[in-house]
Order: structure tokens, then sequence, then C-alpha cells
């Protein structure tokens, strides 16, 4: 096969549920026999949406692409919360839903607008003394965390049908948002969590501007280099 290890830029990629990131990188690693190819910023396996993938040269951009602004859309369910904050983890207790309005979402919600401290999850791939802490989390240990700053632009529900509540959110990189799904859930008494997360942007690059992952991999390498973001206008980006 022909390998590409000239290329040098970014792929805007729309992860499906269930790969990690990681999982997309070494998919297009090995489909295109792409030698240098890594990704910007961690979407959890069930969630969907932008993952940028960088190729080559660009791969040295990874922690300025990384740490531009992100926006999400997602789900969070009432009543139920689980260990992880989202719909992978076990659920740890389950309570009925009080009577609850959009606007009293919608309010919990605005209190989060601005700048924010915030623990990172057990169930996180953040490290303590070089050890991810879901693998802390998985032997039953529970350890320190420092709280981290983090700044939420916009938080804010479209719609809400017992237990679900449809949101959308702007905020900085390294924004647990399931962490902020548990925290509305305790608010209101009854506990909740993260079923879906999408991401729609990171910095100016756009979902819409994204090919499924699929699609690419079942794709020849010319139709890969058409949608690759040269090197120069990431650096512009």
């Amino acid at each position: 096969m022909q390998s590409f290890e000239s290329w040098d830029g970014a792929l805007l990629i729309d992860k499906p549920k269930g790969p990690t990131s990681h999982d997309v990188v070494d998919a297009i690693r090995r489909r295109f026999q792409i030698k240098k190819v890594g990704h910007c910023g961690t979407l959890d396996p069930n969630a969907t949406g932008l993952l940028i993938i960088i190729l080559g040269r660009a791969t040295k951009l990874s922690e300025r692409l990384m740490s531009q602004d992100k926006s999400y859309e997602g789900v969070v369910k009432l009543g139920e919360t689980t260990d992880s904050y989202d719909a992978d983890g076990e659920l740890v207790a389950s309570l009925p839903v009080p009577p609850t309005t959009l606007a009293e979402l919608n309010d919990l919600a605005a209190a989060t607008v601005g700048d924010l401290l915030q623990t990172p999850p057990m169930v996180s791939a953040v490290k303590k003394n070089g050890v991810p802490l879901y693998k802390l989390a998985r032997q039953g240990l529970e350890v320190e965390r420092k709280p981290r700053l983090i700044h939420i632009y916009s938080f804010q529900f479209d719609t809400y049908q017992e237990p679900l509540g449809h949101f959308a959110i702007s905020c900085t990189k390294g924004t647990y948002v399931r962490s902020l799904a548990h925290e509305l859930g305790q608010k209101l008494g009854c506990g909740a969590h993260l079923t879906e997360l999408r991401r729609v942007a990171s910095g100016k690059f756009n979902v819409s501007e994204a090919i499924p992952l699929d699609a690419l991999l079942a794709g020849s390498g010319a139709e890969l280099e058409k949608r690759i973001i040269p090197f120069l206008k990431l650096v512009e980006a």
C-alpha cells in the first residue's frame, strides 16, 4: 500500500459512539499507513462528534489546538446517579424526580456560567502519581484531586420532558460536562447523569465540516488528501 507519511495537516472526523479517540487514531494510521497521527481533545467512547485528527508535522500543534474552546450538545437524565456521572458507569442511586420545569433547569445551568473550579471525577483519564484515576476507581479507591479552573460561556436547556433534558453548552477545554450533569442532579436532590454528549465545535472548526469515520475509512487516500486542512492554515487557526 502507498504510504502517505508526507501529509501534514488536520482532518475533521465525526466520531461515532463506541471507539475511543485512540481507536480512531489507530484506525486511520493503519488504514492509510501514516506514521505520525494524533488527536486534539479526547472524546469518551460513548460521546460523538468533532474529533480533530492531526497528521505529520501538525502533531506539533496538538497543545495549541487542544487549548481551544469547545461547544457540545447533550442529554441529562434526572433521577439516576452513576459512579462515572455518565451512562458508561454503574448505577449507584435511583430517586424520584421532583416536579421540575425547563425554567428551573435553566436557572441551575445559568448559575454555573462564568469561572468555575471543577474537580475531575474519579472515573477520568487524569493521572495521580502517573496512574489514571479510572484505574484507581476500578480498585475501589478514591484519592484527592486538585480542582481546575474552567470557564462556562453558556449553558442552556432547550427542552425538558421528565426525566430527560436536552442542552447546549460552550466552555473552555478540560471541562467535564458529565460533572456538571451530576452536580445539577445533586442540587435537585434526585441525582442525574449524562446520557448523550456530542461535540459540535472546537475553536473555529465545526462538526458540520467533518466526515464520518466510517466514510473516511471506506474512501481512498486521494479522497482523504482532499480533506486535509493544510499545516499553514492550522498555524493561523
